[in-house]
């Protein structure tokens, strides 16, 4: 790659992990297959995150001056960036690869401009997605609502079952 193509990487890849919310640097061993590599990063896209495998020294020219910059201690050997504006469904995906693959270790990240910590990580992939939530609040209001329904309609009832025992 000549100078001024690592000069247009470095400014793109900088520019797409500083818009990113979120930021995860993760070791992944040299025996990692593309077949491997390629299912995460499917499953990252699902949850509307990215992956990129990076050189060290571009990752560090890419994050230096800015609020990743927690993060240079963690680019030596081989490591991944992942980045999302979703959290959670990056965190639930890395930490599904992470528990059926050995080849691959979080390290940390960067959320909101704070430095978060590999447990943290593994409790952010814990937190239901956004759609689960909005799937139990619904069905809380749904519940409310039925006995609500049923509560009003119940002395009602009584009359009817009362004049219908009479007759």
């Amino acid at each position: 790659m000549k100078r001024s193509e690592k000069e247009s990487f470095v400014l793109r890849v900088k520019d797409e992990l500083q818009k990113a919310s979120t930021v995860i640097a993760v070791n992944r061993s040299y025996g990692i297959t593309v077949d491997e590599i390629t299912k995460l990063r499917k499953s990252m896209h699902e949850e509307g995150a990215n992956l990129r495998v990076l050189k060290n020294t571009l990752a560090r020219i890419a994050i230096k001056d800015s609020h990743l910059d927690v993060l240079k201690d963690m680019f030596s050997g081989p490591t991944a960036v992942a980045y999302s504006d979703n959290p959670v469904g990056m965190a639930k995906a890395l930490a599904e690869f992470v528990k059926t693959n050995d080849k691959m270790s979080i390290l940390g990240g960067v959320m909101d401009g704070a430095f978060i910590t590999e447990s943290q990580i593994n409790a952010l992939a814990t937190i239901p997605s956004m759609d689960e939530l909005k799937s139990k609040i619904v069905g809380l209001f749904n519940a409310v609502a039925t006995k609500l329904a049923r509560t009003v309609k119940e002395p009602g009832a009584k009359i009817v079952r009362v004049i219908a025992a009479k007759q």
